[in-house]
């Protein structure tokens, strides 16, 4: 019997899980699930989503089951819904926002009244006839999931915002004052229905999102028409779109024509037409004819599946200030618990010190951050922008250089050859066919428009042999035997620099052609500046950035060409680790830069920048993984608007944590000096909560794209 030496290949057992997690209202709460999680053996990674209310692990499925997973969210205080529970719960969402509305109307009506009765005397004479026994036992019952929530988190060791409640209630208790212990759980809960709706408001965005996704497609098989679950479709498979209906997947139109709403993909409320060879997208709507599409991607790998995700995930990059808050929160509950032992030590008074405890609830420093994050996000993923998360929104806030590639980014991307040079007694037809065929199989602009110019012309081309791109020079085939190279001036010997100088001052991008090492012909081709592009700088300048600067690997002449006239410098005839190193030297003098391009050639500097910006991501893979920032259309307009968003966005999270700062100093100030009752303390407590709803759901509202859309075609 003959036993095999070779050594097995080694698998991995890790599984990517997503867990649907419910109950989360604010940051505090993302820590304890992804603790709890964290901790079950077999659980590689966790990362935890507010917004998305879910969570995302790396598990060995032999170790950790969802059994084990579901206990541990519960140990935490929340709660994994089966699929059924799931789908009821997103079924009543809709009705949320009104419950959440009369709970906050019935909010201000108690407050009204507490503070009216305290102020009068009157709580005293109403409470006094309730027995203690049964007053505390309303107490327990009413506030017991808090209770239950905070003593597991001590088991933990872990201490959260209600720690500091449930002290106050039991020392309000400790003293005979239930009613007192009555109103700080009122409250308490009260409080906890504002998290979940400034919470809840900031997923609105998202929910409407995801709410697009197709969920039916209608397929060919067999000859025979089929509607199936999307999930079911197969790449390569025929899907059939009639008149009004939602597109399901990614692919390219086989036959057909229609207006296509692309406005779900980039926010652009004008309509597309779509014909045989045009790409189209999930998601979006065909209008005004029917459509066959040949399917490419489907779900989660579609355009709209990635960005979905990508907005989902987006929180996992959370701004320093956000970072700041979660820490500041970690020693704020030992400080005010210490607070609170001081008052009671020096003023003898176990009121004071329950008032101390209750009124520095901590969830309001917590929430400050995220919320106005999520919103701004959910924002402007409506309006065409993908931000992949707050670190990106506070750079961009404090950005104060940006720096620009040229073609298809200042242009519009489709360059035309406007004349062919000749040298060496090559004719220009033949030095165009040469070109033309080497560039066949490359994508770049300008291939595409020197095969065009070749197009018109009528001429035949010929099947390369061997192709090989070159990353800032240009390409090299083998065409009928022979090597041609078209690309930059770098593809030249040094001794053809007097024909590079001989066309150096051509308004224009140059392509050289070289045949067996011996330069035919130069290519001149010419591209148009985007029409919004002027204005969107000048909105730029308004905004406080302070150095705009083309970078292009084209030449001066064509730099020139479209950077002078809008008023910035330029460098020309960079190589993609010259940009690179221009953004890594604006980043030594301590520069925020931000990198805009077409997500593509640029896709090094535009990770390397402190946001790279992608124009016109959508349906391009590179584009969305390398940009941080993607712009789903190809419209200038956008760049201002997402600086606009950043710097409003850091506004407002700078007004939520001053007001917070503000509200705990006083609070605490008072509460120990005596002047704020236990019951007015807890009243007060979700003052800042509501302040930070209100003043995040500005950005929810604010529609800056479309009223810098209006201002752009006037």
């Amino acid at each position: 019997m003959r036993t095999s030496t070779e050594p097995k290949p080694k698998t991995n057992p890790l599984q990517t899980l997503e867990l649907p997690v419910h109950g989360m209202d604010c940051a505090e709460c993302v820590r304890h699930v992804e603790h709890a999680l964290a901790k079950t053996p077999g659980v590689a990674s966790v990362q935890v989503f507010l917004s998305a209310e879910k969570a995302i692990l790396q598990v060995d499925p032999s170790v950790a089951s969802i059994e084990q997973l579901r206990a541990a969210v519960a140990e935490a205080g929340y709660t994994v819904p089966e699929p059924a529970e799931e789908a009821t719960t997103k079924a009543h969402a809709g009705y949320t926002r009104k419950v959440w509305t009369v709970l906050a109307l019935v909010f201000g009506a108690v407050l009204f009244v507490v503070v009216i009765g305290e102020w009068l005397g009157l709580f005293e004479q109403i409470t006094a006839r309730v027995p203690f026994a049964i007053g505390a036992a309303l107490v327990v019952l009413s506030g017991w999931p808090v209770f239950a929530n905070v003593a597991r988190a001590a088991r933990r060791r872990q201490i959260t915002s209600h720690t500091l409640m449930t002290l106050g209630v039991l020392a309000a208790l400790a003293v005979g004052e239930w009613a007192t212990a009555a109103v700080v759980v009122f409250f308490m809960r009260v409080g906890d229905y504002v998290e979940r709706f400034t919470a809840e408001g900031a997923r609105t965005a998202l929910r409407d999102l995801t709410a697009l996704t197709p969920k039916q497609a209608r397929v060919v098989r067999d000859g025979v028409e089929q509607e199936i679950p999307v999930e079911a479709v197969r790449p390569g498979e025929i899907v059939v779109v009639r008149p009004g209906e939602q597109i399901p997947v990614d692919g390219v139109v086989v036959e057909g024509h229609a207006t296509v709403d692309q406005a779900t993909i980039t926010g652009e409320p004008l309509p597309v037409e779509a014909e045989p060879g045009s790409r189209v997208f999930a998601a979006t709507i065909a209008r005004l004819g029917s459509l066959r599409i040949r399917t490419e991607r489907v779900g989660a790998d579609t355009t709209f599946g990635r960005v979905v995700r990508l907005v989902q995930e987006a929180e996992s990059n959370r701004a320093e200030v956000q970072r700041f808050a979660d820490r500041f929160s970690s020693y704020y509950l030992p400080i005010v618990v210490a607070i609170a032992a001081l008052t009671f030590l020096i003023r003898r008074d176990p009121l004071a010190m329950a008032a101390v405890l209750v009124v520095a609830c901590s969830c309001s420093i917590a929430l400050a951050t995220p919320v106005a994050m999520l919103a701004a996000i959910g924002r402007a993923a409506r309006e065409g922008v993908l931000i992949k998360g707050g670190k990106y929104i506070e750079a961009l806030a404090r950005a104060n250089v940006l720096l620009l590639d040229k073609t298809g980014t200042l242009t519009l991307g489709r360059p035309q050859i406007e004349r062919v040079i000749p040298f060496n007694g090559v004719e220009p037809t033949e030095a165009l066919r040469l070109a033309a065929s080497a560039e066949r199989d490359s994508e770049h602009p300008l291939a595409e428009a020197v095969r065009a110019h070749a197009a018109r012309q009528g001429i035949r081309l010929s099947e390369p042999t061997r192709f090989e791109a070159i990353p800032g020079k240009g390409v090299i085939a083998e065409v009928e035997g022979h090597r041609v190279a078209v690309g930059s001036h770098r593809l030249l010997a040094a001794q053809d620099a007097a024909l590079v100088a001989s066309v150096k001052e051509t308004q224009g991008s140059v392509l050289w052609v070289v045949c067996d090492g011996k330069p035919i012909a130069a290519l001149v081709a010419t591209d148009t500046l985007r029409p919004e592009t002027p204005l969107a700088i000048q909105r730029l300048r308004e905004l406080g950035v302070e150095q705009i600067e083309l970078l292009t690997g084209d030449n001066p002449g064509a730099a020139a060409a479209l950077a002078e006239p809008l008023g910035i410098p330029y460098r020309a005839n960079l190589l993609p680790e010259d940009k690179i190193a221009v953004v890594r030297d604006y980043q030594r003098q301590g520069k925020v830069v931000v990198m805009v391009g077409d997500g593509v050639n640029d896709a090094p500097a535009l990770a390397q920048a402190d946001v790279g910006v992608a124009m016109g991501a959508a349906g391009a893979d590179i584009a969305l993984e390398a940009a941080h920032v993607a712009l789903m259309r190809e419209d200038w307009m956008l760049v201002p608007i997402i600086f606009a968003i950043a710097r409003r966005t850091m506004r407002v999270v700078k007004m939520n944590l001053l007001l917070t700062a503000v509200y705990n100093v006083v609070g605490l100030a008072l509460a120990a000096a005596g002047l704020l009752p236990p019951i007015l303390a807890a009243a007060a407590q979700s003052i800042p909560d509501l302040f930070i709803l209100g003043n995040s759901a500005r950005l929810l509202k604010n529609d800056p794209a479309r009223n810098s859309s209006r201002d752009s075609r006037r």
